[in-house]
């Protein structure tokens, strides 16, 4: 898991970015967060290479950044923090991710196929025009998102949680949606079509379509 280390700024609670050293590694040191950085644009470039360069990520601190056009194809990220990060036009397969952190992050015009994420949570995130399309989306919290114009189609969501979430003009189409929860929902053309909605936890007042 990242360290919860927060911004050495005085008085600041934020997460702090994680510190990429000479070597190229993940260094366990104070920081600062992106917005109190000295040299926001040099710390944001070693993230970014450091993802680029390796396949299989622990513990990276992320939080804040903006992400546009970065191939994340087979990367695998483990108890990593996205959390507030902006995803825009990803094209990407493959993409893993356990125990990870996206809370009120940006998914925006993303193919994201094929996904692998587990035991991680998008608290309050937003997908517009996002493909999870043939996906394991198992045991993740999904609670309070926003969905416009995106498609779970073909996907495991076992075990996962959509409480209070926004689903507009989505599709959750052909998946496992067993043990998952859809409580106090807010949908507009969402389609449950050939998914086993009858083993997953909805409120009594909402009708599934």
């Amino acid at each position: 898991m990242f360290e919860l280390n927060t911004c050495i700024h005085p008085s600041c609670q934020r997460a702090a970015l994680s510190v990429i050293d000479s070597d190229g590694k993940l260094a366990d040191k104070p920081n600062y967060c992106l917005k109190h950085i000295p040299n926001p644009e040099s710390a944001k470039d070693a993230i970014y290479e450091y993802i680029r360069t390796h396949q299989k990520i622990i513990g990276l601190n992320a939080c804040g950044l903006t992400f546009t056009d970065i191939n994340l194809t087979d990367k695998r990220f483990y108890g990593c923090n996205f959390q507030y990060c902006t995803f825009s036009n990803l094209q990407s397969e493959l993409f893993r991710a356990r125990m990870s952190f996206f809370d009120f992050s940006l998914f925006s015009d993303c193919n994201l196929l094929q996904s692998n994420l587990q035991f991680s949570s998008f608290a309050g995130a937003t997908f517009s025009h996002v493909l999870f399309t043939g996906s394991e989306l198992v045991h993740n919290n999904f609670s309070g998102i926003t969905a416009y114009q995106s498609s779970f189609d073909d996907s495991d969501l076992y075990n996962s949680r959509f409480i209070c979430a926004r689903l507009i003009d989505t599709s959750v189409r052909n998946c496992n949606v067993q043990k998952t929860i859809f409580h106090n929902i807010e949908q507009q053309n969402l389609s449950f079509k050939l998914s086993n909605t009858r083993e997953a936890e909805f409120s009594r007042s909402e009708e599934i379509k």
